[in-house]
């Protein structure tokens, strides 16, 4: 059983902030490194989950048009970087739905 993340990977959230989403991509910005090759992010704003992920760093996937694409108060975002298994196989709202899973369990 796993009980932990084995990708390499950094996970950013934010809860209860009706800027989830911006606030996602500064944290995530700030973690970033070189290698990173992928990025995506899911945000709800309670009744739908949207989502957004493409190839590239941060600062390149996310701009001020995409981030209001997802708006909410409840945003996860993950940037894989080169040493990982690959490209985001998983979305961010699998992620999401399986820690709000975990949460509520």
């Amino acid at each position: 059983m796993l009980d932990k993340f084995h990708d390499e990977c950094g996970v950013f959230g934010i809860y209860g902030h009706s800027e989830a989403a911006n606030l996602a991509y500064l944290g995530i910005y700030a973690m970033q490194h070189r290698g990173q090759e992928s990025a995506g992010i899911a945000a709800s704003d309670g009744h739908q989950v949207r989502v957004a992920k493409a190839m590239g760093h941060v600062a390149d996937v996310f701009n001020q048009s995409v981030l209001s694409k997802v708006p909410g108060a409840l945003a996860a975002l993950e940037a894989r970087v080169g040493a990982s298994a690959g490209p985001i196989t998983r979305t961010p709202k699998e992620i999401l739905d399986q820690k709000k899973s975990e949460i509520l369990n």
